[in-house]
């Protein structure tokens, strides 16, 4: 790299010379202010080009390339003036501003401090200059990819007009992109549209993962993880409801780790009384284990877990609570509520599938109106569905999981709520094909 100096009376003459002289890819490293005109200091990479001599000595025109090569501005058919001189130039006018703002009303002891403070701020405009250029091209480039994936996605769907159809169906159902993308791959070239939703149905429902009745059907302790709001408590007095009428009233117990909600350990040791077990609050680990030992003969011990948001640190605590009890086999099951987003669901998941979950129970169904979201998150973390609460009910508003029924019902949804237009008849009339 090479520096030269350029000296004009303005700002725009120097510029002048610098582009005349180096061309548009030279870099201005510094400017200053003389009392008669300014100086520029640029740099460039490569020797400005040669010039023609004539037989008389005399300048001839300057050498051309053969070919231009195209600027940014041309590429994206932009007309407007070269950004870097035209940041330049708001420079040179912005300082030239304030300079002569000082001048005016600053006393005539502090002009020349003042002028020397502003010679030194270049290099500081011109890192504001290239940082704006920088968040130019990365909103352009951001927009172009934008535009670029819009014009792939028609071209898909011109190629295949059905996939693109199918694909819309499923986004509305709720299903992930992710996920639409995949089955829709898979769809029979052959199929009408009917027959394509029917086997993209079907083969949601061969990817969906469920344990009937996993909790009831085997003995040990079961801990019942999850945010706050998701139905921990409820699910847990309808299971312990269940687990009393087909073992027997001595072979359930309870325990909660719930130590902050107010009026949690009321809660479920009214629901103990009615049901008939035992419920005890466990403080620390230490209570925990003493708790477990001393209910080691129970077919069936619940464990009632604190319900706190995946960003609350307390929730690391309670985790580090379950963890110390390693040496009992404690199954641990997520609750989520189905009618949550897609996008919290995953950070859910994410935060407490560091404890080895055994599997998933969905809440809330009641009050979804889609159950798509639920679908995708536990397709693409492979988790086990094994019970659905629908309801408030203790403890009727509790099943086993089934994927017909999941992905039945998700279609009912869709059709109710996403399709506005379909008519309740419809509605019976298509569902009952499935």
């Amino acid at each position: 790299m090479k520096i030269r100096r350029f000296y004009g009376k303005d700002m725009r003459e120097a510029l002048k010379q610098v582009k005349d002289e180096l061309g548009g890819d030279a870099v201005i490293m510094s400017n200053k202010k003389h009392s008669d005109g300014i100086e520029i200091v640029a740099a460039y990479d490569k020797e400005p080009d040669a010039k023609l001599v004539g037989k008389n000595g005399n300048d001839a025109t300057s050498l051309k390339p053969a070919t231009k090569t195209p600027s940014l501005s041309e590429i994206i058919g932009d007309t407007a003036p070269d950004s870097l001189k035209a940041l330049l130039e708001k420079q040179s006018q912005v300082v030239s501003n304030k300079t002569e703002a000082m001048e005016a009303y600053q006393p005539q002891e502090s002009k020349s401090q003042t002028l020397s403070h502003v010679e030194k701020q270049p290099s500081t405009y011109q890192k504001d200059a290239l940082s704006e250029m920088r968040q130019e091209l990365s909103s352009l480039r951001n927009i172009l990819q934008f535009q670029v994936s819009g014009l792939i996605a028609q071209e898909k769907q011109r190629h295949h007009p059905l996939h693109g159809y199918l694909l819309e169906k499923l986004h509305k159902m709720g299903i992930s992109n992710s996920l639409a993308e995949e089955v829709v791959s898979y769809t029979p070239k052959s199929s009408d549209e009917r027959q394509a939703w029917l086997f993209l149905l079907k083969l949601l429902a061969n990817k969906l993962q469920t344990k009937h009745d996993d909790i009831l059907s085997q003995p040990g302790v079961v801990a019942l993880m999850g945010p706050t709001g998701t139905g921990k408590t409820t699910t847990i007095a309808k299971l312990a409801a269940q687990a009393v009428k087909k073992y027997g009233v001595e072979n359930v117990a309870v325990i909660t780790l719930d130590n902050y909600r107010i009026g949690a350990f009321d809660q479920i040791a009214t629901y103990g009384k009615i049901i008939g077990c035992p419920v005890k609050q466990a403080q620390d680990s230490n209570q925990l284990t003493d708790l477990l030992y001393q209910f080691k003969n129970k077919r069936l011990v619940l464990i009632d877990t604190a319900g706190y948001s995946q960003k609350d640190t307390r929730l690391i605590k309670q985790l580090d609570t379950i963890k110390q009890n390693s040496c009992v086999n404690i199954r641990k099951y997520l609750v989520i509520q189905a009618n949550c987003q897609y996008r919290a669901m995953q950070q859910i998941v994410n935060e407490y599938s560091k404890l080895s979950l055994h599997g998933c129970i969905l809440t809330k169904l009641d009050e979804c109106y889609s159950l798509g979201e639920a679908i995708s998150v536990a397709i693409e973390n492979k988790l086990q569905i094994c019970y659905l609460a629908d309801g408030q009910r203790v403890p009727e508003d509790l099943q086993s999981a089934s994927t017909k029924y999941l992905i039945t019902s998700a279609a009912k949804l869709y059709k109710k709520y996403a399709l506005i237009h379909t008519s309740s008849s419809q509605v019976k009339n298509e569902v009952a094909t499935l």
